[in-house]
């Protein structure tokens, strides 16, 4: 066998290994889901939803999208500086701290604009999870960066599989519902960073470390905002409906919509597996080498997602109503019109993956830009009358937005790889994208 053919093999597995993961965090989720929503139904599956989305959003925008950065300077070239563990992980506490206090702050405007069944207080404590959400993030960055995909993969379990035992238990010792959930998220948090700082500690990510750099936070901050952008854009584009949903159409609906999108989202298990398997590869492999895996994986992942829609867009109208009880049954058409727009999903993850790998991640921000202005100008011309279905519609089109945008910027980037013999990406500190 040859090295190439060894080298598709064992990305094959490592592939494999992450879908499997993703597939168990989706499963804990929706679990978590149901279990919630027989506790509150849909009002109650709103809010959860919203505090799995709004803190961790503001703890990666206050540090300058640090989780979206770490894994190209752990895989690409600065791999051997050994400021960066230091720098990583002070970053990560100054800006989960910043990013928890301001959402203290703001507390009283959060609880009245999207969580007015919880009091101030609970909201006030949701915050807390701002700085763990980041920690866990940046814990499973470090991991993905510094080849430990297995400890990435248990990272990406934990953080969703833990909720469960810690709501129950909070359930058991006499906390309402909502009480109960805004412990239950925190302890999971911290269920899930702690292990993982432990298990990169134990295999040496600290060793001979040394503190903290100016220079490196600059640089870090720099790619970090640049593939910030991208990365708040893209959970923009699936969470801003939420949002959009609550305001113009109450929790209900959105609690409804919430259920089909995880239905629907499922689709994306292989896009993410995707990309985070190949971003790091593809740091280490040099623009030339990267373009050419991208090529010849793109159609293959557009068939495999798009042939995965079609089991899941014809039992959504049994499995919805049956797992979540009757009043989900409105959520089965919604599920089904997100299907559509991601069967191409499979080809965003390759191409996001190499755009952050070749140090192009403002290419995959404008990509994502291109999706979220299809998202707020439908959202808000077809939510009023269409309720879940137009949030559904807007979504769907979104996604194949952004998809063909990243398609153009990769024939952007792969022409200027053939053409440049030596093509380097530019600096991290430079002003292109």
């Amino acid at each position: 066998m040859s090295r190439e053919a060894r080298g598709r093999r064992r990305v094959s597995r490592v592939l494999m290994a992450n879908v499997g993961a993703r597939v168990g965090a989706l499963v804990s989720l929706a679990v978590a889901t149901l279990v919630v929503a027989r506790a509150g139904g849909p009002a109650a599956v709103g809010a959860y939803a919203l505090l799995r989305v709004l803190p961790g959003l503001a703890g990666v925008m206050v540090a300058s999208g640090l989780p979206g950065a770490v894994t190209y300077f752990l895989a690409g070239p600065r791999r051997d500086d050994r400021r960066l563990p230091w720098t990583i992980v002070a970053i990560a506490l100054v800006g989960g701290s910043i990013g928890t206090g301001l959402w203290a702050l703001g507390s009283p405007l959060l609880r009245d604009l999207f969580f007015e069944d919880l009091s101030v207080a609970l909201v006030m404590l949701a915050g807390v999870t701002v700085l763990a959400q980041l920690l866990v993030a940046t814990a499973k960055s470090c991991s993905q960066g510094s080849e430990d995909l297995p400890g990435a993969n248990l990272v990406i379990v934990n953080e969703e599989l833990l909720f469960l035992p810690a709501y129950a238990v909070l359930v058991l010792a006499g906390l309402d519902g909502y009480a109960a959930m805004v412990g239950g998220l925190l302890l999971a948090d911290v269920g899930a960073f702690v292990p993982a700082w432990a298990r990169l500690y134990r295999r040496g990510f600290f060793r001979g470390a040394m503190r903290p750099s100016v220079e490196l936070v600059r640089e870090v901050v720099v790619y970090g905002f640049r593939a910030q952008v991208g990365g708040v854009i893209m959970l923009m584009n699936l969470r801003l409906d939420f949002i959009l949903i609550q305001l113009m159409a109450g929790p209900v609906v959105l609690g409804v919509y919430a259920v089909a999108s995880k239905f629907a989202e499922f689709i994306k298990v292989l896009s993410l597996a995707l990309n985070y398997v190949l971003y790091p590869q593809f740091a280490r492999d040099g623009a030339v080498k990267a373009a050419a895996s991208a090529r010849r994986l793109v159609p293959k992942s557009i068939m495999i997602t798009a042939g995965a829609a079609i089991p899941l867009f014809a039992t959504a109208s049994l499995v919805i109503p049956f797992a979540y009880g009757s009043e989900f049954a409105a959520a089965a058409g919604p599920a089904q019109i997100l299907l559509v727009g991601l069967a191409v999903d499979g080809a965003a993850g390759v191409l996001t993956g190499f755009l952050y790998g070749v140090g192009r991640p403002g290419l995959n921000s404008l990509a994502m830009g291109a999706g979220l202005v299809v998202t707020v100008v439908l959202d808000l011309l077809l939510i009023p009358e269409l309720g879940a279905s137009g949030a559904a519609i807007a979504s769907a089109v979104a996604y194949v937005t952004s998809t063909l945008a990243l398609l153009g910027f990769f024939w952007k980037v792969d022409r200027s790889v053939a053409r440049t013999p030596g093509w380097r990406p530019p600096t991290v500190s430079g002003a292109e994208t």
